[in-house]
């Protein structure tokens, strides 16, 4: 341990969340500071607080007291002076000793409001260093109104002036509403709430119910709000690919968003829209345009007659064996290239045996087996709503692409309309829109057409993934709170699994295929039970 003056320990105890441990938090410190001081940390024999001390505090050169002087409770100007100051610093310590990677040292939290379900699912493609939330269609109605008494949907100048468009929002929306009274209702009849339940754990699943079932009248145009946050190189990569979008309203949040990224993490993100995001935005879209062309002058698309809702298209043959031979080479000190002949070479019982050994006994869904389970891989097709691939999207330690919203592939009703009586303005409301999206189609292009395409329309996508995943995404989403689109999904993927490795599959032990009525109430009884000690 470095052991530091009082007068050290003084000045470093303002950035650090302890003086006198080998592990340590930086707090007060600008995101670009954190990062330039890991970068030279990596290339220094000094510890932290020693760089942090020595070669910045009071390093005359670096103007350290300018950079952090506005505390936390400064003025918005002052933090932003600071951070201006921040990113010549930074840019100062990187041209001497950093490079790229220093950007996933620091990282910032954004807020973006009032964008298209289009957008985030664009924004939610990332997969690394980037950690999104989303303004829920289960817990949230989205009938309300802005201040001029319109629906929230997206506005752009691109699409608001086809009155097609303004016409089959504001009927979606119509519809979504007037359905809203009459299903609660009959809802509270099939399910009267019972002795045990409270009024609030009651209403909130009730609520939650209404909102699962009535959300594929929702359009892709619908308003949401989004959370992020990410690390620098992780939002600049994102810019990235949001100014190459074909969507303008992409196009446009890229620009805002980098605009207030600016404010927190300068350095990380000026890269994006310079001469060199341009040059890598071009490329992307000219990969895109070209790519897209060469498919179909190769194979022109026709509509399918029928798309299951989920298809297993490859799996590996020899996926035991591979894993066997991962496990073996980790855990027996086997060289990989024997590891992977012996267990070429083992009879089933012995696999069984060894496989067996390694999942051991579970206790839970979070006891997922290690990563030899990465050595299988599976491809999915599914064909299933927009509301379920919103919910599946999250996953994103996967390979998945989809193809454009549109309305060629049908739409789900769910059930419980129908017993209520009520599907038939949902369908109606389907039809209407399938209507205006052809119109869309011809006047505005596929693009564009896709705002007008409800979530209760199907889209096709796949998922490319490992077993591994596979086991967290089945159980986690096949739980009986889930919403019973996506967890339909998950059971069907449970099941292509068994019919072409039940041995495998034997170990995912926590597949509920449970049909639950209503399906948050087992969690907000457990809420209520929280409150309750809370309060005590």
């Amino acid at each position: 341990m470095d052991e530091f003056t009082q007068e050290q320990k003084a000045i470093l105890a303002r950035f650090c969340t302890n003086v006198d441990k080998p592990t340590f938090g930086l707090v007060n410190l600008p995101q670009v500071v954190c990062g330039a001081l890991f970068s030279r940390y990596s290339r220094s024999t000094k510890s932290a607080r020693r760089v942090l001390l020595e070669e910045f505090i009071q390093n005359p050169e670096m103007k350290f007291e300018e950079i952090v002087g506005a505390s936390p409770s400064s003025s918005a100007s002052s933090q932003l002076v600071a951070t201006q100051k921040a990113e010549a610093f930074y840019d100062r310590v990187l041209v001497g000793y950093g490079d790229d990677s220093v950007a996933e040292l620091g990282g910032a939290h954004l807020a973006c409001e009032e964008v298209s379900n289009l957008a985030t699912k664009f924004i939610q493609d990332a997969r690394i260093g980037l950690s999104p939330l989303e303004k829920s269609t289960r817990y949230v109605y989205f009938h309300q109104k802005d201040k001029d008494g319109n629906y929230r949907y997206y506005r752009g100048a691109e699409i608001a002036d086809s009155a097609e468009y303004i016409r089959i929002c504001d009927l979606l929306f119509d519809t979504y509403v007037k359905l809203q009274e009459p299903l609660a209702a009959y809802l509270k009849k099939k399910y009267p709430k019972a002795a045990d339940v409270t009024d609030r754990a009651y209403d909130s699943t009730i609520k939650a119910k209404v909102c699962d079932l009535l959300r594929g009248l929702l359009p892709a145009s619908t308003l949401t709000n989004t959370g992020l946050f990410g690390n620098g190189r992780a939002f600049e990569y994102l810019l990235t690919r949001m100014y190459s979008s074909d969507l303008p309203e992409v196009n446009n949040l890229a620009g805002e968003m980098q605009g207030e990224l600016a404010k927190a993490i300068p350095s990380f993100v000026k890269r994006a829209n310079d001469k060199h995001g341009q040059a890598t935005q071009n490329y992307w879209k000219e990969c895109r345009k070209n790519s897209a062309a060469t498919a179909k002058s190769i194979s022109p698309s026709a509509p399918a007659s029928s798309v299951p809702e989920v298809e297993l298209i490859e799996f590996d043959s020899a996926a035991e064996q591979k894993i066997c031979a991962a496990i073996l080479f980790s855990a027996g000190g086997l060289d990989y290239a024997n590891a992977k002949k012996q267990a070429d070479k083992m009879d089933d019982a012995s696999r069984l045996s060894l496989l067996s050994s390694y999942v051991g006994e579970r206790g839970n869904r979070r006891h997922k087996p290690g990563r030899a389970f990465e050595h299988a891989h599976y491809t999915f097709a599914i064909c299933g709503n927009f509301g379920q691939f919103r919910d599946l999207h999250r996953h994103r330690m996967l390979t998945q692409e989809r193809q454009l919203l549109s309305c060629n592939w049908g739409y789900d009703v769910p059930q419980e309309l129908k017993d209520a009586g009520l599907a038939q303005e949902f369908e109606n409301a389907m039809k209407e829109a399938k209507t205006a999206y052809n119109h869309l189609l011809t006047a505005r292009g596929p693009i564009l057409a896709q705002y007008s395409v409800p979530m209760a329309y199907r889209l096709r996508w796949y998922f490319h993934l490992t077993l591994r995943e596979a086991f967290h995404l089945i159980e986690l989403r096949s739980m009986p709170q889930g919403h019973e689109d996506y967890r339909r999904v998950a059971v069907e993927m449970a099941d292509e699994l068994a019919r072409v490795h039940p041995r495998l599959a034997s170990f995912m032990k926590f597949v509920n295929r449970e049909n639950v009525g209503l399906e948050r109430l087992e969690s907000e009884k457990k809420i209520d039970e929280k409150l309750k000690r809370f309060h005590q």
